[in-house]
């Protein structure tokens, strides 16, 4: 299967349509020329067999290609209406797995809609997560990011522990208003071993992980070279963030509440806990 390019991706986006209660699909007269088939005839017999397929697999039919009619004017000026179906996304899935393989642009397709029915699932499960759990799954996120953060500040020549302090300043200064690392931890009412990051709730760590994936990816897409630059570029973007949260009228997040128990305090507890249900299912 070939590596899924960015102009191939954003066609499946380009026909994507959102309704009134925010769900996306797809119609299938918009999808047919995108996986290459030129006949709608053949096309149709691909929906069928992943009707089949929806159907063998348990769900409904009716949930995953509702069918829709539109109406068209003739090349002789005569109206009439056309099958089409509104598909989701598993609908989609189904149909690129019983498109024609030899085509790349089905493999392709394939790729992409494996990747959203995986987030969609990645997303259900975290939203059933309650709020510590949350906070561990998006704090693991951080790590791995603050990783990519920081090795893209040293390629654009971040070197010395004083200039990283100053870079990861900078970003928490656009963030939070002009608080500095520091004022935010003091503020908080943590001991010197605390970390910040541990003790924040899930809307901070997601307000702070969008600005650490986004300053890492602007530092190496703008070929930033020089330590001023790359504490520039940190500020600007944390400062977005801080817009954006604006914008859409939410909490800033130096007046989100700090969590009592830190992330370790509930790593330390789940392990116990899991230690326990070990302990029973030996025992029984």
């Amino acid at each position: 299967m070939g590596k899924l390019n960015a102009k191939e991706y954003q066609s499946f986006e380009d026909i994507k349509h959102i309704d009134e209660t925010g769900d996306e699909y797809w119609l299938a007269r918009e999808l047919a020329p995108l996986l290459e088939y030129s006949k709608w005839e053949n096309f149709h017999k691909v929906i069928k067999r992943a009707m089949l397929a929806c159907k063998n697999s348990g769900f409904d039919i009716g949930d995953c290609f509702p069918e829709v009619r539109k109406s068209i004017i003739s090349g002789k000026g005569r109206e009439s209406d056309i099958v089409d179906y509104k598909l989701t996304r598993y609908a989609c899935y189904l149909i690129v797995q019983n498109g024609d393989p030899r085509k790349e642009i089905i493999a392709l397709g394939q790729t992409y809609f494996a990747i959203q029915t995986r987030r969609a699932e990645v997303a259900d499960y975290f939203n059933q997560l309650d709020e510590d759990n949350k906070r561990l799954v998006i704090r693991g996120d951080i790590k791995q990011w603050n990783q990519m953060l920081a090795e893209a500040a040293h390629n654009a020549g971040v070197i010395t522990n004083e200039e990283f302090a100053k870079f990861q300043n900078a970003g928490y200064m656009g963030l939070y208003g002009g608080e500095t690392v520091e004022d935010i931890h003091r503020r908080k009412g943590l001991s010197e071993k605390q970390r910040i990051l541990d003790y924040m709730d899930s809307n901070e760590l997601i307000a702070n992980l969008f600005r650490i994936s986004q300053a890492e990816q602007k530092l190496k897409k703008d070929g930033v070279d020089n330590p001023q630059a790359a504490k520039e570029t940190h500020y600007v973007v944390g400062k977005e963030v801080r817009a954006a949260i604006e914008r859409v009228g939410g909490t800033m997040p130096e007046d989100m509440p700090t969590p009592v128990k830190g992330i370790s305090e509930i790593e330390r507890e789940q392990l116990k806990n899991l230690g326990k249900k070990k302990k029973l299912m030996l025992d029984e």
